[in-house]
């Protein structure tokens, strides 16, 4: 009798563990790749399971992308789709009472014989219409998008399943449906009420709402993969939503104050935001007077008659008391929160909290916009301490309508889209061959999106016609990805044997691989006059490909050292990183003993060309000044943005180039070093580099760390500062180094002896004072002592800020809790690179003073032997 209650004791506890897993969600996540019979993993080493048990239609078919746009983060689940001709319906398992992403994939290619122009289709899942008359097509044509995510969130369901149903419209004569991908991912009840913006207290239920995620940004930090997201979402830097002149500056927590930089949820649920959201803010900047005349805003487009709901996320980690940064907070010109005061909210210091508002956005002219701004409460009574305001992150989410509907319409081309596409098919034929005088002009850049064949220049119109709209302009920001490259520079093979087989098939699923045949058509046969530079891994050639885009192609040459390894390493890197002031990889060519590297089109050329060593007009120092913080920018994500960090280790006026619209990208990461291992601090390696750029400690302890990137980008600051060489052999002995006289000048209070004649008075003392102080903090002859690539953005962000004040005050009623001293400067806790390169010659270097050559785009440095 004993023994039986035992068992029915045990019986009983096995089913009470069973059901509480259950009703936790363990099993209840579904992640689809759609047309595929196999578990398949993505870039991240999620697997997507096959779709085929979860559907019912007797009309659909499976098929396979004819082509992989370049900008796809993964072939995963992006190259396969379930096609349907008729309605058809998923039906997914899921636990009662939870809520639910649930993310639909879409990448409108080329399917069999079905063209993606005919793609109508309306989407339904428990009962909330999704997407209606929805053409992935037109959306990522309007948005310059190659693939399209929708993210919803769906209300705690009351069955233990949900229909999400595929029907194609009845508008379109021959439409049918597709999907790539199916995420549905449980997840808490992080929604109750929200404040209604314009009404006194007037909250919104939220908590039974089903909503559509409109956007979700990691405001003054970096991309946030879903991977590094307990509940697998995705943020976005909030840099190309800025909308006014002034974009404040970027802050940070002290990372010295622990792995968590001192932030504490104190009770908040960590699922509300992930760590990298509270660390990272935009705050207005240091200067009171400044910021009493202006706000810090956000823009963002959004469809009409539907209600939003804007959640705010707030952590101040630099004040510790109340009524010490207390600003306003408006929502399209209405007042929100009057008084917000963080500190007040959290009760102390480096705690997280949030606030959500709702705001009705109606059908009117011009109001298909939801606009963010904050102002320092300049009435408040007692005035608070600092007229400063922050915020750390921001996510917009649509709520359905009472009819249940969340489905907005297609969004139209801009007219400046529509001209700009309407021009390159007019100039298409004469596109196929750019003048063979333009030597000057230079490569590499951001990606263009294969579905989106004119997305780069769109992006430019789109700029261009933003700045016209808006009243005080914008930053030049925008939306886009770019990864960037490395190259090994090892004594490598010289053989050019295939390699494609030793490409990773990540790395193969993120480049686009071109025939020889397509290589040659767009360099005109490698034609001697489409030559525009010269690297070590060998010829550059100007090109064009898909009739419009033009490209710089990398030839190899096979003389050069440069073989089948770094081949290899160079597109396993590139494919993998993205950001807008890095350059990008479009595609390689291995084929008959040919190796080439595609890159997009840099239209003005190197950095230095427009200092010196060029016919080009000269720069402005606001230029200038904003050139240099887009390189900051570039090597700061390089140094803590990536998976890994990535050191450039060659970094020079030559190494950054110029988009038509100046924005600065940094480029070839031939020396580059990357890796996970930092347990030391340092990687031992043989020193590599550009001379008068090599970080003297480097060069003495062979230890590659991340300061000495700091320490080349120093000297690129006194070089633009200047407008004269790193070397210059023909000056005398102790001038000939820039570095070595640029910090002697500044410590005898004589720079502005040496500073470019072109700029020279034009330079606001105050922004004078805190970039040559930057730049000598730079130079410091220990790394430790050299601050790091996010103090530097800072400082020249407020430079610019200096300058930018028309009376020239410099009156500051905030001091920096965070300056180049007081940060994580002592923390060598640095990611670091694994691989070990050889030593480079100087040989380039003065060849380059020397002939003044504007064509040097890839790094030359070479080795003893020479090339």
């Amino acid at each position: 009798m004993r023994k039986n209650t035992v068992t029915l004791i045990l019986f009983l506890s096995f089913f009470l563990v069973l059901d509480l897993l259950l009703v936790s969600g363990v099993d209840s996540k579904i992640v689809l790749t759609c047309g595929t019979g196999e578990k398949r993993k993505d870039v991240d080493g999620r697997e997507w399971e096959p779709d085929t048990k979860y559907f019912t239609s007797s009309s659909s078919t499976s098929s396979q992308a004819s082509f992989q746009d370049p900008s796809l983060p993964s072939e995963v689940p992006y190259m396969t789709a379930r096609i349907f001709t008729t309605e058809a319906t998923y039906k997914l398992p899921v636990k009662a009472d939870n809520r639910y992403w649930i993310r639909l994939h879409f990448y409108p290619a080329t399917y069999g014989s079905l063209d993606p122009s005919d793609a109508y289709f309306d989407v339904v899942a428990a009962g909330i219409s999704l997407l209606k008359n929805f053409s992935a097509s037109e959306t990522s044509r309007a948005l310059t998008q190659a693939y399209i995510v929708k993210e919803y969130s769906l209300a705690p369901a009351t069955a233990d399943f949900i229909n999400v149903t595929f029907t194609p419209s009845k508008e379109h004569q021959g439409s049918f449906a597709f999907i790539n991908g199916i995420e549905l991912i449980p997840i808490p009840d992080m929604f109750s009420s929200a404040q209604m913006v314009g009404f006194k207290d007037m909250p919104v239920d939220v908590k039974t709402s089903s909503l559509q995620t409109m956007y979700r940004l990691n405001v003054g930090g970096q991309y946030i993969a879903a991977m590094d997201d307990t509940e697998l979402r995705t943020w976005y830097d909030d840099t190309p939503y800025l909308y006014g002149a002034v974009g404040g500056v970027l802050t940070m927590a002290n990372k010295s104050d622990g792995p968590d930089y001192g932030i504490d949820y104190n009770g908040m649920p960590q699922y509300i935001a992930p760590l990298a959201v509270y660390y990272t803010a935009r705050a207005m900047g240091y200067d009171g007077d400044l910021n009493k005349n202006y706000n810090l805003t956000w823009q963002f487009q959004v469809d009409a008659n539907f209600t939003y709901l804007v959640r705010l996320h707030f952590c101040d980690y630099q004040d510790d008391k109340v009524n010490q940064r207390v600003f306003d907070i408006y929502i399209n010109n209405q007042t929100a929160q009057a008084g917000a005061d963080v500190i007040g909210w959290a009760t102390r210091k480096s705690v997280p909290v949030y606030k959500d508002y709702a705001i009705y956005v109606a059908d009117t002219t011009g109001d298909d916009h939801i606009t963010l701004a904050l102002h320092p409460s300049v009435t408040a009574d007692p005035p608070p301490e600092f007229y400063d305001a922050i915020l750390n992150g921001l996510e917009i989410f649509k709520m359905n309508d009472p009819t249940g509907n969340l489905a907005g319409p297609n969004p139209q081309p801009s007219e400046m889209l529509l001209k700009a596409e309407a021009e390159a098919a007019a100039k298409a034929n004469a596109a196929k061959g750019f003048s063979s005088t333009s030597s000057n002009i230079h490569v590499i850049g951001g990606a263009a999106g294969g579905a989106a064949a004119f997305g780069a220049m769109a992006a430019i119109c789109i700029t261009v016609y933003m700045r016209k709209k808006r009243i005080h302009g914008v930053d030049s920001h925008t939306t886009s990805w770019l990864p960037i490259s490395k190259f090994s520079h090892t004594n490598g093979s010289k053989s050019h044997n295939s390699v494609t087989s030793h490409l990773s098939s990540e790395a193969q699923g993120l480049s686009r691989r071109f025939s020889l045949a397509e290589i040659k058509q767009a360099t005109k046969g490698f034609d001697e006059s489409y030559v525009i530079g010269v690297g070590g891994f060998g010829k550059v050639y100007k090109g064009v490909i898909d009739k419009t885009t033009k490209v710089a192609i990398k030839r190899s040459n096979p003389q050069s050292e440069q073989g089948v390894h770094e081949f290899q390493t160079e597109v396993e890197m590139l494919s993998k990183l993205r950001h807008k002031h890095l350059v990008s990889l479009i595609g390689y060519c291995e084929e008959d003993n040919e190796m080439c590297l595609v890159y997009d089109y840099m239209a003005r050329g190197t950095l230095r060309e427009h200092i010196y060593k060029g016919n080009n007009p000269q720069l402005s120092w606001k230029q200038r000044l904003e050139i240099c913080i887009g390189a900051a920018r570039g090597l700061h994500y390089l140094h803590t943005g990536a998976r890994y960090t990535i050191i450039h280790r060659d970094v020079k006026t030559t190494n950054i180039l110029l988009d038509e619209n100046w924005v600065a990208k940094v480029s070839d990461f031939g020396l580059s070093k990357t890796g996970p291992n930092m347990d030391k601090g340092h990687v031992s390696t043989v020193v590599k580099g550009s001379f008068g750029y090599l970080d003297p400690e480097y060069f003495r302890r062979q230890q590659l760390t991340e300061k000495s990137d700091i320490y080349s980008f120093g000297v690129v600051l006194f070089e633009v500062l200047c407008a004269r060489p790193a070397l210059n052999p023909n000056l005398p002995k102790e001038q000939v180094s820039l570095a070595d006289w640029a910090q002697h000048c500044t410590r005898k209070g004589i720079l502005e002896d040496i500073i470019d004649p072109h700029i020279k008075g034009k330079i606001n003392p105050e922004c004078l004072k805190k970039f040559a102080e930057t730049a000598q903090k730079c130079l410091s002859e220990a790394g430790v002592d050299r601050p790091s690539m996010g103090d530097v953005l800072w400082n020249l962000e407020f430079a610019l800020q200096l300058q930018e004040n028309v009376d020239g005050s410099s009156h500051s009623t905030r001091e920096r809790t965070s300056d180049f001293d007081e940060i994580s400067l002592k923390d060598n806790n640095v990611r670091l690179h694994i691989s070990n390169l050889s030593l480079g010659s100087e040989h380039e270097m003065n060849q380059g003073l020397e002939d003044g050559n504007s064509t040097e785009i890839f790094s030359q440095i070479v080795n003893p032997k020479g090339r």
